[in-house]
């Protein structure tokens, strides 16, 4: 059972870190990239990275965090494990406003950008760009939380 334990813990660990670093990187690279480039570009790119982001690779470590992290709790509920567990519920938590940010306003955002096609470029961007980035910023930080105290879990655990 401690090698379970171990394992979930780990794995939560690492998934969530890798989302991190993908809402990381839009942070700090591709919205800065994107901040410079004329609206249709901006659409006409977005649009691709919102289709090509739905893929094995991230969707595993996107949804694997919080499964994974919610299995720690889990696991880690037990007399003998109760240093481990406030970490391992917060970085749930954490991880679970990801999943609500993400579902309640970055997926709908890039709906709306989909739907409006390139038919009017400058509108669609105004309606997409500084809330997305304002909610993407959440999602980097809740994320970062999550891995930070996963990672404290995992050193105490």
């Amino acid at each position: 059972m401690e090698q379970l334990r171990s394992a979930v813990l780990a794995a939560a660990t690492l998934f969530a870190g890798l989302s991190a670093g993908v809402f990381f990187a839009y942070s700090t690279s591709v919205m800065l990239a994107l901040r410079k480039v004329d609206d249709r570009t901006f659409v006409d790119v977005m649009q691709r990275i919102n289709a090509a982001i739905l893929n094995g690779w991230f969707l595993t470590a996107y949804v694997g965090a919080l499964l994974a992290a919610v299995a720690a709790v889990l696991l880690h509920l037990g007399g003998g494990h109760r240093a481990t567990l406030p970490w391992l519920v917060a970085a749930a938590l954490l991880y679970a406003v990801v999943f609500v940010v993400t579902a309640a306003v970055n997926v709908p955002l890039n709906n709306q950008l989909d739907a409006a096609g390139l038919t009017d470029p400058a509108a669609a961007r105004a309606a997409f760009e500084a809330s997305w980035n304002r909610w993407n910023t959440v999602r980097t930080v809740s994320s970062a939380g999550a891995l930070l105290t996963l990672a404290v879990a995992l050193l105490r655990h």
